[in-house]
């Protein structure tokens, strides 16, 4: 077997150059990515904003096929790339590559036996030339397809490389977008702008899968011995426990879009989904930062003692706490402004919408630490079947609130259902039986956090109800407001923190010695 391990980096610098480059690079994506969806709605109608939508949460519920294995695998993988054993990882990454395969013809014939029931979901056709059929097929196939290329980029992960997958990734979609801005301007089509995100996944999987196997080029090898099998026992049983969460979450944030098309109509999705794109870019810009970080914490979790662990927790809780803050207050306060400016008045929503919103950003954004933790700790089988209970709890309220308020009463069930299960239980698991500390520490925290945050956005409002300014003058000023208020909130109640203390010491150590090597 070909023994190849790359040269390694401190589990610092690994983290700092998997933040900056995701960071950068999701910069430039972003507002690549906003002009192409600026172009989008003004080359065609708000049904296709809404079949768009649509179709990515059918395809999502569709992606319970995966059922958490990639997270099961990344922490299989810790152990031996700590320890470079060459052969573990291949035989790993052989179980994993069966696994995948399998996934994504099982995607394929389910997706397939959708189709007639979409009429029942979309009960009033949209007004698009396109026939409805094609256009989810196109979007299935670009789904299925990632499923045959992408497991590998899981190893990059597991080896705190997480920067390579950001860069390619976001090299291919940059690409894409300029693409699909020209096609738009030019034809006004949306099939030709469909198969272009399809070619741009394609060469994105492809991509990154040939980088993984010239880097691990042992993981190719044709004689790779498979798992022993109390180890595949072992990881069926975590990969078992991951799928009840994944079907948890799937049935919590991807049936929203499913549910307002039943009440409200198609149209109503591609309204929302101007605010939502928001959120998501919020969410987008700040999980590269935990991703990053999560084959360092596996790293230091699987090398460290319980004392260690807690203290980075703590950290990483306050880091998680202050992005997830700062980006819940923007997007209740300035999201209407940039919708109105970008897309026009009329897919302007009442600030109910926005403030819904920006409560589940902060919410889910709060349980990045937990998760973090909780899979690189290998706690995959703590409140698994508890964790099914949001997603019933979610769709019954889906029902209920949807039929009462419509969409706004959609996003409640949303946070309703996480209030009553994982919101809770996820750090209570990591506490209790990772970390062996009192859970009630961390609620303490949460809620003073909370009462942090009230009071940040509160100061924000008041401010906020002061501009009227006239286009981008309104958006500079409340952009100003909600940038300056939370983050010398922040620091007022916990720059003197030693958690804040550790974040600072780490980036200019990191700074420091980056200088020092570039003079050398």
């Amino acid at each position: 077997m070909k023994q190849h391990i790359i040269k390694e980096r401190s589990r610092t610098e690994y983290s700092l150059i998997n933040m900056f480059t995701g960071v950068a690079g999701y910069g430039i994506n972003t507002i690549v990515g906003f002009v192409c969806r600026i172009i989008f709605v003004r080359a065609l109608s708000a049904d296709y904003l809404g079949v768009n939508g649509l179709f990515a949460n059918i395809i999502s519920v569709l992606s319970l096929a995966e059922l958490g294995i990639s997270s099961a695998i990344i922490y299989e993988l810790y152990k031996p790339l700590a320890e470079k054993n060459v052969k573990k990882i291949a035989s790993i990454m052989r179980f994993y590559r069966k696994a995948y395969m399998a996934i994504g013809a099982f995607v394929a014939v389910v997706g397939l036996v959708m189709i007639p029931f979409l009429t029942v979901i979309i009960q009033n056709p949209p007004e698009i030339n396109e026939n409805i059929y094609l256009l989810y097929l196109l979007h299935l196939v670009s789904t299925v397809i990632s499923y045959f290329f992408s497991y590998r980029q899981s190893l990059l992960v597991a080896a705190q490389r997480q920067y390579i997958v950001s860069g390619y990734s976001y090299v291919i979609t940059i690409v894409q977008s300029a693409l699909q801005i020209v096609y738009l301007i030019m034809t006004h089509e949306y099939i030709g702008y469909l198969l272009i995100q399809i070619i741009g996944g394609i060469t994105y999987n492809i991509w990154i899968s040939g980088k993984v196997a010239k880097d691990y080029p042992f993981i190719t090898d044709k004689n790779i011995e498979p798992l022993p099998k109390d180890e595949r026992k072992s990881l069926l049983k975590n990969i078992k426990a991951l799928a009840v969460n994944k079907v948890s979450g799937v049935l919590v944030n991807s049936t929203d879009n499913i549910a307002i098309t039943y009440f409200t109509g198609i149209g109503s999705v591609g309204l929302a989904s101007n605010y939502v794109i928001f959120s998501k870019t919020l969410d987008s810009l700040v999980t590269p930062l935990f991703n990053a970080l999560t084959g360092s914490v596996g790293n230091l979790n699987a090398t460290t003692d319980d004392e260690t662990k807690y203290r980075f927790f703590k950290t990483l809780n306050l880091a998680n706490f202050w992005f997830y803050g700062w980006a819940s207050i923007g997007m209740a306060f300035v999201s209407g402004d940039l919708v109105k400016l970008f897309y026009g008045e009329q897919y302007q929503l009442s600030f109910d919408i926005p403030l819904i919103l920006a409560i589940n950003l902060y919410t889910i954004g709060m349980l990045h630490a937990p998760y973090t933790y909780k899979s690189t700790l290998g706690l995959f089988r703590y409140g698994q079947y508890l964790l099914i209970l949001t997603g019933i709890i979610n769709l019954i309220l889906d029902v209920i609130l949807g039929k009462l308020f419509g969409m706004f009463g959609v996003y409640l069930s949303t946070l309703i259902a996480r209030m009553c299960t994982n919101l809770w239980y996820e750090p209570y698991a990591v506490y209790r039986y990772g970390l062996k500390k009192k859970p009630v520490l961390y609620f303490i925290r949460y809620l003073f956090f909370l009462l942090v945050l009230v009071l940040a956005g509160g100061i924000c409002w008041l401010g906020c109800g002061l501009c009227h300014f006239a286009g981008i003058g309104n958006i500079v000023c409340k952009f100003l407001i909600c940038s300056v208020v939370p983050n010398g909130v922040f620091l007022l109640f916990f720059g003197r923190t030693e958690e804040f203390r550790y974040l600072k010491n780490r980036v200019i150590h990191f700074f420091m010695s980056y200088i020092h090597k570039k003079k050398m």
